[in-house]
């Protein structure tokens, strides 16, 4: 587990980069990804297996603290980028940048740009998304994939087309389409509204003063619009050519999710010609920060794979 440097509440946070944890193998590096500068975290052999965290919304790569020591104690090497138009990573304007499959070849030329062919890929939340449908477009590009409680993109589409309750749980998806609104509304009192979307889809005491202080400083750095982007961008996005995930996958799901329904989850492997399922109960969509079984779970996943899968370079 990383050993992170927190804040005294009542301290102003302006460094977001990896001087937040106090390994001294873990290094903010910036790449030029895809035409924009992206932030990169990284930690790890260089030489050893590649994995690639990416975070959700509103979170940033420090959403992953807790997994990047675990993963380089595994033995493997680990990048976890900002995402773009998040924290230190450039925000292209416009909602056509934020569209999958630009968030796609992000991830790609990451990959690349860590001289690899291919690399275990795991994302949460809109990370998720990111992650099936790189997994879908791109398939060579993935050794492993791990989902933590995002479903399939045919599912949640198919679901929100068949589910009242999916429908009501996805309000904000529909609130996020409205121009300006959304923005105004989220930026007001401090930010006050954004620090709910933490504490309301948590479990209590996930997110403590010192961590919130973090979040809050990594929101101001890009603003609130591109993270409204990437759920404009993703309504403006085409539907991968195909549906069936070929590679291994690991879902992790925390039952209490109170954004998405928990059969999701089941029906997502249905789409995965080798997937696995676990269900964390009392648990929320906050999954890896709440359960240390989530870790275990992902490090014995990949590690299952490092002596006879080794990413190509």
């Amino acid at each position: 587990m990383s050993v992170t440097k927190p804040p005294a509440a009542e301290d102003a946070v302006t460094d977001t980069d990896a001087s937040l944890l106090t390994d001294h193998d873990v290094e903010s590096t910036y790449r030029n990804i895809n035409d924009l500068q992206l932030h990169v975290v990284a930690a790890g052999d260089p030489d050893a297996p590649l994995v690639v965290l990416l975070h959700g919304h509103p979170d940033f790569w420090y959403g992953w603290r807790d997994q990047i020591r675990s993963l380089v104690k595994a033995g493997f090497r680990v990048v976890v980028p900002d995402q773009r138009g998040c924290n230190l990573s450039e925000a292209p304007d416009g909602i056509d940048a934020y569209r999958q499959s630009e968030l796609v070849d992000d991830v790609r030329e990451l990959i690349h740009s860590e001289g690899r062919e291919s690399a275990h890929v795991v994302g949460h939340d809109f990370g998720g998304f990111v992650a099936w449908n790189l997994a879908l477009r791109h398939p060579s590009l993935i050794d492993r994939l791990g989902i933590f409680n995002v479903p399939h993109p045919t599912v949640y589409r198919e679901t929100l087309r068949s589910s009242p309750q999916q429908i009501a749980r996805s309000w904000y998806v529909w609130f996020y389409q409205v121009p300006k609104l959304p923005e105004w509304i989220l930026t007001r009192n401090d930010m006050a509204n954004m620090v709910d979307s933490l504490e309301i889809t948590s479990n209590p005491g996930t997110f403590d003063e010192a961590t919130i202080a973090c979040y809050k400083a990594a929101w101001r750095h890009t603003g609130i619009t591109p993270r409204i982007n990437w759920y404009r961008g993703f309504r403006r996005s085409d539907s991968p050519s195909h549906n069936t995930v070929t590679q291994p996958t690991l879902i992790c799901w925390g039952e209490d999710d109170i954004a998405l329904l928990p059969s999701m989850a089941e029906k997502s492997v249905n789409y995965c010609e080798n997937g696995q399922l676990q269900m964390f109960p009392g648990t929320s969509h906050w999954v890896h920060h709440e359960r240390d079984e989530v870790t275990e779970a992902l490090c014995r996943y990949l590690s299952s794979t490092v002596d006879s899968n080794q990413p190509s370079r």
